[in-house]
């Protein structure tokens, strides 16, 4: 069976465990794996722009030993002249993963539904499911173990950040806390599919309103923009409704000794996060930032071993498949 990652959730906690383990092993050996060797070919499509997605993906694949295929808005048919569909069942002929950063989450299911081969949300309108690989990543180079550490997230909690941090730091047995103003809460849908995974794993959910309850003794606190694409119009209104949520010293003083502050990035200085802050020593964005190439890096290995893809395509995949088996 092919193997995607469209949404957090789509790995169990012992298989995220098992892609940031050899997550850290790339990361310690950059350059000692290949199994994209051939140079086999990836996908990287975007329907949106991108820094960090761009840049991270393309090195990753490359350092994998294949070779990215960039395409940029507008430059396919996808979704216009050719359905998802037949675009799917052409191009996974051709390209050993599929990744795309989209806009509507079930575009990318019926991509997976009719590839050959795997197929990765870099970013859709519900779920960013890579950061948060990178940001467990981060999280346990720092903090050492995920499981019982307490995560906590603030300002629009109604969107596709909040909900991968929901299910994918349950996954790890975190305390998720997520804080924002009524009516940019997550759904209830999403807040219960979270709590399902933590009564699994040992962790907890809490959704709420309170800043000083999220807050409290939290070892990392995390935020992200609160105008995302497509909503630059908003930008007066939503700075009103989200400036009880800033990060600053003050917030930064409520969480545990220790804490840790990441933001995904872009970040406006001033706005989400205060300067002091963000450019501070409790800050690791740009840690967290590098960490995409690596949990990418591992994410499409492990993506390719678990799909039954590595004899079939030559690779030196049975020797990572070998690293993986050992570490579980």
């Amino acid at each position: 069976m092919v193997r995607h990652f469209l949404k957090d959730t789509d790995l169990n906690p012992q298989e995220q465990a098992r892609v940031l383990d050899l997550a850290a092993a790339m990361k310690a050996n950059r350059y000692g794996y290949k199994p994209l060797a051939g140079p086999q070919t990836v996908a990287v499509i975007f329907d949106k722009t991108s820094t960090r997605t761009r840049f991270s993906f393309h090195a990753g694949v490359a350092e994998l030993g294949g070779n990215p295929l960039i395409v940029n808005p507008g430059e396919a048919q996808l979704g216009h002249k050719e359905s998802i569909c037949d675009t799917a069942q052409v191009i996974s002929r051709m390209v050993s993963t599929i990744v795309w950063r989209t806009y509507s989450q079930s575009g990318l299911e019926e991509m997976a539904r009719y590839s050959r081969v795997p197929v990765i949300n870099a970013l859709s309108d519900d779920y960013h499911p890579c950061q948060i690989l990178a940001d467990l990543l981060t999280i346990r180079e720092h903090l050492g173990q995920l499981a019982g550490k307490t995560v906590t997230y603030l300002g629009d909690a109604a969107n596709n950040m909040a909900n991968s941090y929901l299910l994918g730091c349950a996954t790890a047995g975190m305390h998720v806390r997520i804080a924002g103003p009524e009516g940019y809460l997550p759904a209830p849908a999403i807040a219960q599919e979270a709590q399902q995974r933590a009564a699994e794993t040992g962790g907890s959910v809490l959704v709420t309103t309170d800043m000083d309850q999220a807050l409290s003794g939290a070892d990392v606190i995390i935020t992200d923009t609160w105008v995302s694409m497509g909503q630059e119009d908003e930008k007066e209104a939503r700075t009103r409704i989200f400036a009880p949520y800033t990060v600053d010293a003050k917030a930064m003083a409520q969480a545990a000794p220790g804490a840790i502050f990441l933001h995904c990035l872009p970040a406006y200085r001033g706005y989400e996060v205060t300067a002091d802050v963000i450019d501070g020593p409790q800050s690791l964005v740009f840690d967290e930032a590098e960490n995409r190439l690596h949990a990418q890096k591992a994410l499409m290995t492990f993506l390719l071993v678990e799909s039954g893809l590595a004899e079939d395509r030559r690779t030196a995949l049975p020797s990572v498949a070998l690293t993986l088996n050992e570490e579980k």
